[in-house]
């Protein structure tokens, strides 16, 4: 035996040197044998775009030497005849936690617990617990055999694995899935750097919101830049060496949904980063966004089950945009693929790996051509880790990592049979399976007349059946190799059974003997039925179909995807508004029977009996008011979050990071003759967030809902929620100020230390570059570069407030330390300190009633904003909620009630003095030619309670039309009832349904915070 297995290995031409080393001791008799195999007359998929028909794959010692239909085979070499069979490349997931420690989480962090402020990590690391790219997947990797299996069975070779935990959550290794030990299945150790939304396992307070994520990322890129750069001299600090040196892998972020694409790809351009980016199936929603980031995707096959609806009450807690993306999500992969979007597919977030195929599948079904398919499992991950030398394909010198399949591997009754690692060979089903699938002529004993019927999804799963004129009989089978035995009780009305055993004489035929009931020997014989088939493989001769399966699904997009979405992405029209009453804001004031001509999303003409130009839409506005667009400067609508508790200073967090352009609120509003809000953090800390401006555009992004060119602003508070005298724990310390001295305090160290930041880096700047080569750089810090901001008057504050000393206290800070407060918001006491207000230049902006919700403003009065006024303070009316926001225009009438207003100043404040408050009033706040055509047509006066817009626009387009509203809902119901429908018939199907849950969109207010949400953790 030891002779034939040493010529064997000289009649292959090896040496020694070619066997496989280890860097093991062998503990017993060593027996390395030279992996050589040739597998002949197989079709074989070399990649997706390269097919060869009755080829052949030589594989030595685990990796590709010869791939084609011409290949020598050398003498010795273990030969497998595949003919009727597939090779594909093994496949690859882009997205593991194969062999990763389990993420377990600690107490900490809540509530009802102790705050933890700072790192509980001992060692030389960043500050915040949720920066951790020092952590090394190949370190952490250990081998799971069970998982391997599970994974391999469903084709794939290897995995890209990294610990799921934290926002830099350190690097990921490639590893093969094989039985081995850790050193050989690690493929590449340091192949990518990973990051996320999810602050995972971390309990410190901060952060606490979206947009506290995206600050800390964005501060630690910027500390491991000028760590880089001179940091070292000053510390160590393993996480921001470690960030720096993960700047040359691929870097893949995981978005939690479609906006996080964007978000993600946001942050990577301010760091010449292009992520790769984990997506979440319903990026479809956004193509376009999507797209024009340049990032290709990992995309999940993790559908959403199906409602259980057949209570119609229960049907009611279940949104359109749940129905639709529950139609829709299959549709994802195809429509990413006509989009030209690059992207590989990923088992992550699969409830059931063994979904994994017939999700994909689906897919296919719904407009996913399988030429993409197998890209996205095999070359497009590759190339996206730089493996593609190793991986991917079966060129000569790739490892040898393939599949054996029976045919097709996209077809529904395709069987993966082998699965080779670096020429490995493991067994998922047995390839020399007879496939019984068909019609037989059965006759047992004297009995003739019997039909054996064999069907079943794949021939590795039959069902039988036995029909006797009308009686169906399920058998008892059971199938080794050509051997075959059965037990049936042909006569229910003689009890017994007969067992039969017998073989395979041919592909057609059957054959044996058996025992009857009263144990009297019987013969009996099967011969298959003319026409049925009779391959033992799929029959399917493409390898990758480059056409993709039309759906049956008559689903639409939406923009945005929500109820009360448009068909289409509303466009800028050239509009003329006829014979309407039109208020100006100007010193015209209030003009009868006038004209309104709008052309390029601007106020072109105002004026009577203006000409229509050619190809313009005319609208009646005989009877109807025509003004502005309204402006709310307080609003925290269209956010996911508000409030970054965290910490008493929040200036480096931004709401542009955190637009929901999806709020139903946003369609609410405009319907209001809202069009512009001001964006703002909450009052949680002292120095809140920087505020987003936007106007209302329903179904745009966040970027082209923001104003562009618009000053920055910034939130700042006072009061009762900065010192936190509502902490459910009034026992446990919290976070400083817990007094209102404490917040005077807050002010001053911050403006100090961002003082003598800016005079730093003012300094910095003015050396040459001789000088600053042996200078010790400024460490960018993005939380004192907004307060220096403030200094250099380039961004302006709003302030919440109440209580007139707490006001006085600001006023007094900002004269010591030379900046200004631009406007003090909800200042229910402003009119005990107005002219103080008006010599410092502040502005207010100020519930018209409300009052005693708490203790601070209990000296609140309904005459405030008249009173301000008086003094000169610009004045405007806000919201700071969401209902109250639909109805500012009677808020602001409620001036004219309270302190004799007239009815153009009154309506002012709600338009033309928060343009000026938010320093946009050059373009917005009055009718006016060259101003932007953000106008609402109403029904009646519009400080009028029966007042309604019937047109709401925005640079000219049409946001809001009230004849268009009924149709809308008509049309929204008819979608649902549809939809419905569709998910009833699946559950009477046999599909597993999932129980609808009330929801509630939240209504953000000021004090309100949101935990940010851990790893693991479902919604949004």
């Amino acid at each position: 035996m030891t002779k034939h297995f040493l010529a064997a290995i000289f009649a292959a031409g090896l040496t020694y040197s070619a066997v496989a080393q280890t860097t093991f001791p062998q503990n017993g008799v060593y027996d390395e044998r030279p992996g050589v195999y040739a597998f002949t007359n197989a079709t074989i998929v070399v990649d997706p775009q390269t097919t060869l028909q009755n080829a052949t794959l030589l594989i030595r010692n685990g990796r590709v030497e010869a791939v084609g239909t011409s290949v020598t085979v050398p003498a010795g070499t273990v030969t497998t005849d595949l003919k009727g069979k597939r090779i594909y490349p093994a496949l690859i997931d882009m997205d593991s936690d194969y062999g990763m420690p389990e993420i377990t989480r600690g107490a900490g962090g809540g509530r009802g617990g102790v705050p933890q402020y700072e790192s509980n990590k001992k060692g030389a690391y960043y500050w915040n617990q949720a920066i951790q790219p020092e952590n090394e997947a190949s370190v952490l990797f250990k081998a799971n055999p069970a998982k391997a299996d599970e994974l391999r069975k469903l084709g794939f070779g290897a995995v890209l694995t990294h610990p799921h935990d934290g926002i830099a959550r350190g690097t990921g290794s490639l590893v093969a899935l094989a039985d081995d030990r850790e050193n050989t299945l690690v493929l590449k150790p340091n192949a990518t750097a990973h990051y996320s939304f999810s602050k995972g396992t971390s309990g410190q307070q901060y952060p606490n919101s979206m947009m506290g994520v995206v600050a800390l990322l964005r501060q630690a890129m910027y500390d491991a830049d000028w760590y880089k750069r001179s940091g070292r001299k000053e510390q160590a600090n393993m996480s921001l060496d470690a960030l720096t040196r993960n700047l040359s892998l691929p870097a893949i972020f995981e978005a939690n949904d479609k906006l996080g694409i964007v978000r993600a790809d946001k942050i990577g351009d301010e760091f010449g980063i292009q992520y790769i980016i984990r997506s979440t199936g319903d990026e479809y929603q956004r193509l376009d966004e999507v797209k024009a980031t340049g990032a290709s995707l990992i995309v999940p096959l993790n559908y959403p089950q199906p409602y259980d609806v057949e209570d119609a009450w229960d049907a009611d807690n279940v949104s359109l945009a749940e129905l639709k993306h529950w139609e829709m999500a299959p549709m994802n992969a195809g429509r990413l693929a006509a989009a030209n979007i690059p992207f590989a597919l990923t088992t992550a977030g699969l409830r059931n790996k063994a979904d994994f195929w017939t999700n994909l599948r689906k897919a296919i079904e719904n407009g996913l051509p399988e030429q993409k398919a197998l890209e996205a499992l095999t070359t497009v991950p590759a190339k996206l880790i730089r493996v593609d030398d190793l991986v991917g394909t079966l060129q000569k010198g790739r490892l040898a990592n393939f599949i054996i399949t029976s045919g097709n591997l996209f077809s529904a009754d395709n069987i993966i049979y082998e699965n080779w690692m670096q020429g490995k060979q493991y067994i998922v089903n047995n390839k020399d399976l007879v496939d019984l699938r068909g019609t037989w002529n059965l006759t047992v004993g004297s009995q003739s007349n019997l039909k054996l019927n064999i069907t079943g999804k794949s021939a590795d799963k039959p069902e039988y059946q036995i029909q006797a004129d009308t009686l169906k009989i399920t058998p008892k089978v059971s199938v080794s190799g050509d051997l075959i035995s059965m037990q049936i009780q042909l006569d229910k009305r003689k009890p017994g059974t007969i067992r039969l055993t017998g073989y395979r004489t041919s592909p057609t035929n059957l054959k044996g003997d058996g025992e009857s009931p009263d144990g009297k020997m019987i013969t009996w014989s099967a011969v298959k039925a003319a026409g049925t088939p009779q391959s033992t493989t799929a029959t399917s001769t493409s390898a990758t179909s480059t056409t993709a399966t039309s759906t049956s699904a008559v689903s639409s997009m939406l923009y945005p995807f929500v109820g009360m979405g448009n068909a289409q992405k509303p466009k800028a029209e050239a509009v003329l508004i006829r014979n309407a009453t039109v208020w100006t804001n100007e010193k015209e004031g209030i003009l009868a029977s006038t004209d309104v001509l709008i052309t390029d999303g601007k106020i072109a003409k105002v004026g009577k009996s203006l000409t229509a130009p050619a190809n313009v839409k005319v609208v009646d506005g005989t009877g109807k008011h025509l003004t502005n667009g309204i402006i709310d400067e307080h609003s925290h609508i269209a956010l996911l979050s508000i409030n970054e508790g965290g910490q008493s200073s929040s200036a480096e967090v931004r709401m542009s990071d955190v637009i929901n352009p999806e709020d139903i609120n946003i369609y609410r509003q405009l319907a209001g003759g809202v069009t512009t809000s001001q964006l703002l953090h909450g009052s949680a800390n002292a120095i809140g967030g920087q505020s987003a401006i936007v106007k209302l555009k329903w179904g745009e992004s966040p970027e082209n809902m923001l104003i562009k060119g618009a000053d920055g602003f910034i939130k700042f508070a006072l009061g009762e929620n900065v010192k936190q005298a509502n902490y459910p724990n009034p026992g446990v310390l919290t976070r400083f100020p817990q007094s209102r001295m404490g917040v005077e305090q807050v002010f001053m160290d911050h403006f100090t230390r961002a003082k003598e930041y800016a005079a730093g880096w003012a300094a910095y700047n003015k050396l040459n570059a001789k000088e600053k080569a042996t200078a010790m750089m400024p460490r960018r810090d993005i939380e004192l570069d907004a307060l220096a901001e403030i200094l250099a008057n380039k961004r302006f504050i709003t302030c919440h407030s109440y209580v007139q000393s707490e006001i006085n206290m600001l006023l007094k800070v900002a004269d010591s330390l030379h900046f200004k407060v631009n406007t003090f918001t909800h200042i229910l006491e402003g009119y005990k300190l107005a002219d103080k207000m008006a010599k410092h230049g502040a502005g207010g902006s100020s519930f018209a009633d409300w009052w005693a919700y708490k203790m601070e403003v209990h000296d609140a009065i309904p005459y405030n904003a008249a009173l301000m006024h008086r003094q000169g303070v610009t004045v405007s009316i806000n919201s700071d909620d969401a209902e109250m926001a639909r109805r500012l225009n009677q808020e602001a009438a409620k001036t004219v009630e309270y302190g004799g207003l007239s009815e153009e100043d009154a309506w002012k404040m709600v338009t033309l003095n928060p343009a000026k408050l938010l320093h946009l009033d050059a373009k917005l706040g009055s009718v006016k030619a060259g101003k932007d055509a953000d106008l609402v047509l109403w029904n009646a006066n519009p400080l009028a309670i029966y007042a309604r817009p019937e047109l709401t626009m925005i640079d000219g387009a049409v946001y809001f039309s009230l004849k268009d509203e009924d149709q809308k809902r008509e049309q929204m119901q008819a979608e649902r009832a549809r939809i419905i429908q569709k998910m009833l018939t699946a559950k009477a199907s046999g599909a597993s349904t999932t129980r609808p849950m009330p929801r509630r969109a939240r209504m953000w207010h000021c004090e309100d915070v949101e935990g940010v949400m851990a790893e693991g953790e479902e919604g949004k």
